[in-house]
């Protein structure tokens, strides 16, 4: 199927589209500020793939995924556009495997949400995270254990 609109007005759309506080992200962020969590920081570069949220001394990062554009079966069905986007949404699949598996071999854990997740079970994502940065603490309560035996 060829686009609908001239290259220039495509540009122009396409240059509309936000990477980051977009406004899925900003209601999780209220939501997890209302719950009391803190501490993350936004779109930190220094950590791989771009999080959009992330609590660095915890090794949690939280992206909060776009169903269309990274591919998600309730939204995308290959080949009903051309084969450009097609393309284009698989090299986005295989990227955030990659960022994935990075991360996870860095000793981070990964969240990532859904935008209809974001949008319908807000209250299911927040509890999502607190989990994850309870067991973060956990862990690093863990680790100091055995630095301090050790140290004995």
């Amino acid at each position: 199927m060829a686009d609908i609109v001239d290259l220039a007005t495509r540009s122009r759309i396409m240059s509309r589209v936000r990477g980051r506080d977009t406004k899925l992200e900003m209601r999780l962020r209220r939501a997890l500020w209302a719950a009391g969590i803190r501490g993350w920081r936004c779109n930190v570069r220094k950590v791989f793939g771009t999080p959009d949220l992330v609590w660095q001394g915890r090794r949690l990062a939280v992206f909060v995924d776009s169903a269309w554009w990274h591919g998600h079966a309730s939204r995308w069905t290959p080949g009903r556009l051309s084969r450009w986007w097609d393309d284009k949404i698989e090299r986005n699949r295989r990227r955030d495997e990659e960022v994935n598996a990075r991360l996870t071999a860095d000793g981070w854990n990964v969240i990532r949400l859904w935008d209809f997740e974001v949008e319908k079970e807000l209250d299911d994502c927040v509890t999502r995270v607190q989990g994850a940065l309870v067991d973060a603490d956990h862990a690093k309560t863990a680790l100091a254990g055995r630095r301090t035996n050790r140290a004995s």
